[in-house]
């Protein structure tokens, strides 16, 4: 290979030679095939991404294998986050659902889908753990926990790639954005990150070590830098840790122009540095800059950076092009056939309904004001009711508007009749008389549904916000109709937690409904009416106030914790409001009432190299079966280092039959207790630990056990 034959196959370009997805990328949108085919017969580009179809792809990967030099094929890669043509619910909405398990049948036919419309490679799951909700990239995740996180990210790997890489319909998986985006300093996006190894490796790796385990080949580096060097100039991250330390196998793209992006970091002096220290960092492929193509034989040549090191890097490139079996098949997942029949199935949208309705999470039903009687005189009011603008979420390229339904709609196939629909007010902005009509519908209502929130383009990619809140010409809409004394049940479309206020937070019952995709109105429909008896729970704090950001139910303890029995005054609490959520982490109720029995240790002490069980008996006392989230938290009483007041450990989800009981039960081993210690190695240390299963990470009563001392 030459070294410009070797630049290419480390450089990634958007695909300009088939349909594009140009709201992802518009500045590239209009560029012409003929000259990007020019560039793969070159050899000058190795990868494209963002284009989708099959004739065009199979044309463009012809030109690659029978035209260029040396036959290479391209490897096709996409966004495809959250579905393709039928979309799912936004992955911080389906995390709500606390089932790992439909994470993975919902990235399956995603990549079903994707790989029939001619594509290789997602660069998906997003697994950053997001602990301040001004993140706007908070709706790509599986909210703030560690542990969820890493069940999510796993689960999300082996839907994408599927049994076998070598499968048509399996997608290469990303797990991004390597690493710490999720610790952006402010919540703001694209920010800087001063971190600690051990909150760093505790905290924001894990997810990513889950998703290498369950086989993911690629990632992508991050825009942020960590502690002063950026992400994709830092070498300890993308080759001491990820290659020495954890025996990474795969390569790192690059993600937009993020190596460019090292002049304005200030650590480069120019496109001949950043090419420089991209590589040498261990960043083997450039998205869109194309600065390898321009500098990595200019660097050769000159001696500045050793030919061995590009050869690595394209040695990682071509293995995973092997693993997925494009030198023996090239045109693998470029099926004209499979384009028409495995795109937007019957099945898919029956999953898509069923993940979309095991996302929502039911925050508040006073006086059991849901399910709705669909006899009821309904007011369906607010800007998000009946707009099909706001339904899948952020990051949604491939999806069809016109193929969703609404909320209007749904509660029509639903067979309710009376209902009133006044939008009230736009998503930002207010409507002439649109209040009157609004609170005139409502007193004609019996009750009234209340379709509020953020749009779909208020989270993801920078948009970080200051205020967490509803906007105000909706907020002031809230208040008009609460006016009228009539019951509300909020619905409330969000890609982060909100800081819930006045005739919101006090409505009679809400609902967060995220970005539920496809299907929203159908499965929210279900939940309302009590065809679904909902069972999610919040991956997510929601705060008091916007100020209290960044949040998150597992932080340390303090000297000066504020205690019921204890005067508020001097302790670690805001003037305005008390260091706690509004509804904490794995909050959520049901139509069914839950109670837990009493924690049970099966020993006091667990033994260095044992295990020991936990268990307790929950009953459904409710009226109707439901599904229960049994959630597993321990805390380490004296340690080394401060522990948080919680973590968790374990999820069960478990159906109840109306009286039914069942004991639910957790395995405990030293490997659960370790932390990061004071030299950044995990350990555990004997001692006395506090254990939970409760509903929520703000409720339960505990037990205790002990660590023994190793020898």
């Amino acid at each position: 290979m030459t070294i410009e034959e070797k630049a290419g196959q480390l450089t990634i370009l958007a695909d300009a030679t088939r349909n594009f997805a140009a709201n992802a990328n518009p500045e590239f949108a209009s560029k012409k095939s003929s000259a990007l085919r020019a560039d793969v017969r070159a050899g000058r580009v190795g990868s494209l991404f963002n284009g989708y179809g099959v004739a065009a792809g199979r044309e463009t990967q012809r030109v690659a294998v029978e035209e260029s030099r040396l036959k290479i094929p391209l490897l096709l890669a996409a966004d495809v986050i959250h579905g393709f043509r039928t979309v799912f619910p936004i992955p911080l909405g389906e995390t709500a659902s606390f089932e790992p398990a439909l994470a993975e049948r919902t990235a399956r036919v995603t990549a079903i889908e994707a790989s029939a419309a001619g594509l290789h490679w997602t660069f998906a799951p997003m697994v950053d753990v997001a602990r301040d909700q001004r993140w706007g990239r908070v709706a790509e995740g599986a909210g703030e926990d560690t542990y969820l996180g890493s069940l999510f990210a796993a689960a999300r790997v082996r839907g994408f790639q599927g049994p076998s890489l070598l499968a048509a319909d399996s997608m290469l998986a990303t797990p991004k954005h390597f690493a710490a985006y999720g610790a952006v300093a402010g919540g703001m996006e694209y920010n800087t990150v001063d971190i600690s190894q051990q909150t760093l490796r505790e905290i924001h790796l894990p997810p990513f070590k889950a998703a290498f385990d369950a086989g993911a080949l690629t990632t992508m580096s991050s825009f942020n830098d960590i502690n002063g060097v950026p992400a994709t100039a830092n070498r300890w991250l993308m080759t001491q840790l990820l290659r020495e330390e954890w025996k990474f196998p795969g390569f790192v793209v690059s993600d937009y122009t993020a190596d460019l992006e090292l002049i304005k970091h200030g650590v480069a002096a120019g496109e001949r540095d950043a090419a420089r220290l991209a590589l040498s960092a261990g960043v083997d492929m450039s998205m869109q800059s194309g600065i390898y193509n321009t500098q990595l034989p200019k660097l050769v040549a000159s001696g500045e950076l050793p030919v061995a090191v590009v050869d690595e890097a394209v040695r990682r490139v071509l293995r995973v092009k092997k693993a997925i079996g494009l030198f023996d098949n090239p045109y693998r997942s470029l099926d004209a056939a499979r384009e028409k029949t495995d795109i937007g199935k019957a099945e898919h949208r029956a999953l898509a309904r069923d993940a979309a309705r095991r996302s929502v999470v039911l925050l508040k039903n006073a006086g059991s004001v849901l399910p709705l009687q669909k006899s009821a005189r309904i007011a369906l009011i607010g800007p998000l009711g009946d707009d099909r603008r706001n339904l899948f979420g952020p990051w949604t390229l491939f999806g069809d508007e016109r193929e969703s339904i609404t909320l209007r709609q749904g509660l029509a196939n639903a067979g309710i009749a009376s209902v009133t629909v006044i939008k009230g007010s736009d998503i930002e902005a207010p409507i002439d008389g649109g209040i009157e009509a609004a609170v005139a519908a409502a007193k004609s209502a019996d009750i009234v549904l209340l379709a509020v929130g953020e749009g779909e383009k208020m989270s993801g990619e920078a948009q970080s916000r200051t205020s967490i809140v509803v906007p105000e010409p909706q907020q002031n809409l809230a208040e008009a109709v609460a006016a009228t004394g009539k019951p509300i049940v909020v619905l409330l479309s969000t890609g982060r937690a909100l800081a819930l206020q006045g005739a919101i937070r006090d409505a009679d019952a809400i609902l967060v409904n995220w970005f539920l995709g496809s299907e929203s109105g159908n499965a929210l429909t279900d939940v309302l009416v009590g065809d679904y008896n909902p069972s999610a729970r919040l991956p997510i704090s929601f705060p008091h106030e916007s100020g209290q950001q960044p949040y998150f139910y597992n932080h340390r303890a303090t000297g000066r914790p504020v205690t019921p029995d204890d005067s508020p005054s001097y302790k670690a609490q805001y003037r305005e409001t008390k260091n706690e959520a509004l509804y904490p982490f794995g909050h959520g109720l049901g139509y069914s009432k839950f109670t837990y029995g009493d924690v049970k240790v099966s020993a006091a002490k667990l033994p260095w190299n044992g295990s020991i069980t936990v268990s307790a008996r929950i009953t459904n006392a409710g009226p109707r079966a439901g599904e229960e989230v049994a959630q597993l938290y321990i805390h380490d009483k004296v340690a080394s280092v401060t522990r948080p007041v919680r973590e968790l450990k374990g999820i069960r989800k478990t159906l109840l039959q109306p009286g039914a009981s069942t004991e639910v039960s957790f395995q405990l081993s030293r490997r659960d207790l370790e932390f990061v210690g004071p030299d950044n190695a995990w350990i555990a240390e004997p001692g006395s630990f506090d254990v939970w299963i409760a509903p929520s990470a703000a409720q339960g009563k505990p037990a205790q056990f002990g660590l023994e001392r190793g020898f």
